[in-house]
């Protein structure tokens, strides 16, 4: 592949997606609110946020808003019942009549329940989503991840409320107990090339605790966070976002490769920091992103 072709692919690889805001599929005053706000990514939520005698009357709120349209520039997600709830049948043949890129199922235990959504989903032209938030996704996990190789499986989501429960995790301002399972999920959906977003942080109004774990859920490797609020887009975006920094070193590293003196070298000295080629991906990969975040700011 040559480097136009090479650079062409990483960019059409390349989605911000620092934010992802949970809104309720119910709520048609937040459908609407949702096409002004800053998020990479909306998810239209027909469980949590959704009281069991409004799922029906849901659906139908949702249609009208994505009708309306104004959701272009972020990518748009369907969160369904899940699979063991009356729901799920309606909400996958719901889900095949909307314009959105990914459907998010809850409660995934093993590579059998992907396999089975992946046969369903496989008319819908759209990505597969799946929740990890029970004990049994997380031992699951690499064969959960390694689905991806024969379904549209493309992210993974912490669930960290519903795992909290069913492990009885006590959490503390560190996420002390949750630490082992960032790692898992990063580690799981890197082999095998997901989206892996981290979990809500419930502290609505605590701007500290918010920047916390958007650091933490940055340095653990995620691409972003799922968010609960408007008002925690903001520290989001920030945080997941390429920093001034980073950029700078990435566009050093991107020059230093292309220097013709530089030709067929293998391990260059950028900045004082030993480079290789694996990093000019990366530094590739950055690029494209910031780009594409300027571009999205830019309208």
């Amino acid at each position: 592949m040559d480097k136009d072709m090479a650079d062409k692919d990483i960019s059409s690889r390349v989605r911000p997606r620092r934010s992802a805001l949970y809104m309720p599929a119910s709520n048609m005053r937040a459908l609407e609110k949702a096409r002004g706000l800053d998020a990479d990514i909306v998810i239209f939520d027909l469980e949590d946020a959704v009281a069991s005698e409004q799922k029906t009357s849901a659906r139908d709120t949702l249609k009208t808003a994505l009708d309306g349209g104004g959701y272009d520039g972020r990518e748009t997600v369907l969160r369904i019942n899940g699979r063991d709830t009356e729901w799920f049948a309606d909400d996958m043949a719901f889900a095949a009549t909307l314009p959105v890129d990914a459907v998010l199922v809850p409660k995934v235990n093993t590579p059998q329940d992907i396999a089975s959504l992946g046969s369903a989903m496989a008319a819908l032209g759209q990505a597969l989503w799946v929740m990890v938030e029970t004990p049994a996704s997380v031992l699951n996990l690499p064969l959960i991840a390694a689905a991806a190789q024969t379904s549209p499986l493309a992210a993974l989501v912490l669930g960290s409320n519903d795992l909290a429960k069913d492990m009885r995790l006590v959490p503390d301002a560190q996420r002390t107990a949750f630490q082992p399972v960032l790692t898992q999920i990063v580690a799981a959906a890197r082999a095998y090339g997901l989206i892996a977003l981290d979990g809500v942080c419930n502290a609505i109004g605590d701007a500290d605790r918010l920047a916390s774990e958007c650091a933490q859920g940055r340095s653990f490797g995620f691409d972003g966070k799922t968010l609960i609020h408007p008002s925690q887009i903001a520290a989001a975006n920030q945080v997941f976002a390429p920093s001034a920094e980073d950029l700078g070193h990435a566009q050093s590293v991107i020059a230093a490769f292309a220097d013709p003196q530089n030709a067929g070298k293998g391990v260059l000295k950028v900045n004082g920091k030993m480079t290789e080629r694996l990093h000019l991906a990366e530094a590739k990969r950055l690029v494209a992103e910031a780009q594409m975040i300027a571009n999205r700011s830019n309208g």
